[in-house]
């Protein structure tokens, strides 16, 4: 399994010196199965560099799953040129999401007056699958595991299983606050349990959670310890602030690796850049 992250920035798109080593773009994940299948996890910004790679590579067929309908998680779908060819295969993972629910916020990305070309005109073959409606189902070599995510207007978490690898992401998920339809912290805890890699919603500092709890997003000390006592291999942050600099980012990789230290944890951490790959 190799894992691609195409953006790792919450909330909205950012460019500048200050953003080099990290990137601006918004959440995209790409995923290649050891028998070579795509699964893409959301279509923030970050979607439409990953569009150009797969035009490059004559790729037209993958699976697209969404964690959430928020502007950042879907705002680069308009922008991934392979849905403006007929030859393109798109199957969208419509569970817990009904079909005309994820039809809406697509649409609503691309209707006028601020898109000029409608869902319903782009030329890909889209097929909203319903049939995934369990908990754990296959794709090709992977097992894909979901769970709910604490974050107003709800979303998914996911576990890519291959052999005996896993990868679990966690974003826009809050750990200090129980969101309607989310989950406690011991559950998510058991959710990741040994994962060789998790990556989750890291925002904000203990600080700034002070006036934005209740936002949906979790302190990169809460994300630490769920890491740790998941007792994961590797650690990323991802959904960086949008006002997090690169040298804020290395700051604050450098005061989790403190944490760990503390617990005697071998963990590895890192931020998650874009552009970055992991092998599993």
């Amino acid at each position: 399994m190799i894992i691609r992250c195409w953006g790792s920035r919450g909330s909205v798109p950012v460019s500048g010196c200050e953003y080099i080593k990290y990137g601006g773009d918004t959440t995209c994940f790409e995923i290649r199965t050891e028998d070579d299948q795509i699964i893409i996890v959301d279509a923030g910004s970050g979607i439409r560099r990953l569009g150009n790679k797969l035009l490059d590579e004559g790729r037209f067929e993958y699976n697209l799953f969404f964690t959430h309908a928020h502007w950042d998680h879907i705002l680069g779908f308009p922008f991934f040129k392979p849905i403006y060819l007929p030859k393109t295969r798109i199957k969208i993972a419509g569970c817990p999401f009904s079909d005309k629910f994820i039809k809406k916020a697509l649409n609503s990305a691309m209707f006028p007056p601020y898109f000029p070309i409608k869902l319903d005109e782009i030329r890909a073959n889209v097929e909203y699958d319903n049939g995934n409606c369990k908990n754990e189902f296959r794709i090709g070599s992977v097992k894909v595991t979901m769970i709910r995510l604490s974050h107003p207007n709800q979303g998914l978490g996911y576990k890519f299983t291959e052999g005996d690898k896993s990868f679990v992401l966690l974003t826009d998920n809050e750990l200090g606050f129980h969101h309607k339809g989310g989950r406690q912290t011991l559950e998510y805890q058991l959710f990741t349990e040994g994962a060789d890699i998790l990556m989750h919603d890291s925002e904000y500092t203990e600080k700034e959670y002070k006036t934005t709890k209740k936002w949906g997003h979790s302190t990169f000390n809460d994300a630490v310890k769920l890491a740790l006592d998941a007792g994961v291999k590797t650690f990323g942050l991802i959904h960086h602030n949008q006002e997090r600099t690169d040298d804020d980012l290395d700051k604050i990789v450098l005061q989790s690796k403190e944490i760990i230290q503390k617990h005697n944890s071998k963990m590895n951490c890192l931020a998650v850049a874009a552009l970055s790959e992991f092998k599993l």
